[in-house]
Parts: C-alpha cells; sequence; structure tokens
C-alpha cells in the first residue's frame, strides 16, 4: 500500500517539474503586465500583437523553413545513404555506421564551432545558407537512425523479382522498396525536423548578422527582457503539438472501432 502511494507521488511529481514551466509560460502570455513580478488581469493583447511584430513572425519564418527544407534534404540524403550501407559488407557497414554515430555522440557546441570555422576557412559567408548546410549535415545521421532497421528487414529477394519481371531499377525502388522503408522514412524526416526546430548552439554559430530563427531570437531578448508575445508563440505551439498527438493517438482507436 505505502509502495503504490509512494509510486504515485513520484508520478505526479515528476509531471509537475516538467509541466510547471509550460503552465507558468502559458498563464504569463495572459497576463497584461508586461512585467512577470505583477499580475494585470486577463488579457490577449499579447496575441494580438504577436501577429503585427515582424521580426518575430520572420524568425518563426525561418526556423519553419530551415526545419522543414534541411529535413526534406537530410531524408533524401540518408535513405540514399542506407541503402549503399546496406549492400556494403560486414566489417565495412560496421565502420561506416561508426563514423555515421559520432555526430549524435558530439557536443553540438564542437560541431557547431567546427562548421563556423570550416565555412570561414572555405571564404563562405554567414547566413541563411550556411544555417542550412549546418543542419543538413546534423540532420543526415539521425535519418540513417531511423531508416536503417527499415532497410534490415527488407527481403531483397521482393526487389531482385522485380528486376526480372522488367522493372527498372527506379521503378522496382519506388513500388517494392519504398512502401517497406515509408515508416522508417517519416520517423526520420519527424526527427530531423524537430532536431533542426529545437536546436540553438550549431545554428548561433553558423548564423550570420541579420538572421535569426526563434531559438537565437529568445537568446538575444534574455539579455533585455523576453517579450510577452514570445510567450504567446510559445503557448501557440505547445496547444497545436498537445492538439496533434492528440489527433494522431485517436486515429488508431477509431480504426479498430
Amino acid at each position: 500500500m505505502i509502495r503504490t502511494v509512494a509510486r504515485k507521488i513520484y508520478i505526479i511529481l515528476i509531471f509537475i517539474f516538467l509541466y510547471a514551466p509550460i503552465a507558468t509560460l502559458m498563464i504569463l502570455s495572459f497576463n497584461a503586465s508586461r512585467t512577470r513580478a505583477k499580475w494585470g488581469g486577463v488579457t490577449l493583447h499579447w496575441y494580438i500583437s504577436l501577429f503585427d511584430n515582424r521580426e518575430i513572425l520572420q524568425a518563426l519564418w525561418n526556423t519553419l523553413f530551415i526545419a522543414f527544407i534541411s529535413s526534406f534534404i537530410a531524408v533524401v540524403i540518408g535513405t540514399v545513404a542506407c541503402i549503399a550501407i546496406n549492400y556494403m559488407g560486414k566489417h565495412k557497414r560496421a565502420i561506416v555506421m561508426g563514423i555515421t554515430n559520432i555526430p549524435m555522440l558530439n557536443a553540438d557546441i564542437v560541431t557547431g564551432i567546427s562548421l563556423m570555422l570550416l565555412f570561414i576557412s572555405l571564404g563562405i559567408k554567414l547566413g541563411m545558407g550556411t544555417i542550412l548546410l549546418a543542419h543538413i549535415t546534423f540532420n543526415i545521421p539521425y535519418v540513417i537512425l531511423c531508416v536503417m532497421p527499415r532497410m534490415k528487414q527488407l527481403n531483397p529477394s521482393t526487389f531482385e523479382a522485380a528486376l526480372d519481371l522488367g522493372a527498372s531499377p527506379a521503378y522496382a525502388f519506388f513500388k517494392v522498396v519504398f512502401p517497406d522503408i515509408l515508416p522508417g522514412v517519416l520517423s526520420g524526416f519527424l526527427m530531423a525536423f524537430t532536431m533542426s526546430l529545437d536546436d540553438f548552439i550549431i545554428t548561433h554559430f553558423t548564423k550570420g548578422a541579420g538572421v535569426d530563427t526563434l531559438s537565437t531570437k529568445i537568446y538575444t531578448e534574455v539579455k533585455k527582457g523576453i517579450k510577452p508575445e514570445m510567450y504567446a508563440l510559445s503557448t501557440i505551439i505547445f496547444v497545436t503539438v498537445l492538439l496533434l498527438l492528440f489527433l494522431i493517438n485517436k486515429a488508431p482507436k477509431e480504426k479498430l472501432d
């Protein structure tokens, strides 16, 4: 009895520590006062002014654009890499997969500084292009990590049978192989999109002057005080993700019914 109660209290405390900061942020997004220390009543002013703030909207657009484009390119490169790795010998495959895992285990600050030095040494001006290249670079290993298990489950005989029946390699890939690895590809895309959306350190070191994402924008505002519009934007993002998770988890139940 005591052990059961202790477990419930432990779980409740975990959820409190996880979601109390988010709840605080959501409450402050409705605070009429600009300061966090004073409650000025309930208002929707910050949500309205959010859509009039061009700097925040530009940072949001940059964040979504970089996340989507880098994830898409990383998925294409990572999927092709998985096909090549899958046809390697056992020892070569182990070496390549070991090298692939290094960026994921490496500290972000090391990756960020290394990419910054590389771009500078090549004479590439830091800006939107360098951020995009950096995000593609660190997203590829995550795509390979998601797609590779699906590649190992494939039966190579089905692809060869499609070729024997007269299908071209490209047609056989998209009709036979791709449908089987599609769950891994989608998982890789979502993983890459999430990592890119959430990244700060690598973006901070590879961005140029005048280019901001949400993470770098918030970091800049910390010194002079975060605008309440950021609370409103964060609340909208959280509610959107929550609704998407609810719809995704509810859809299989409806099919089963």
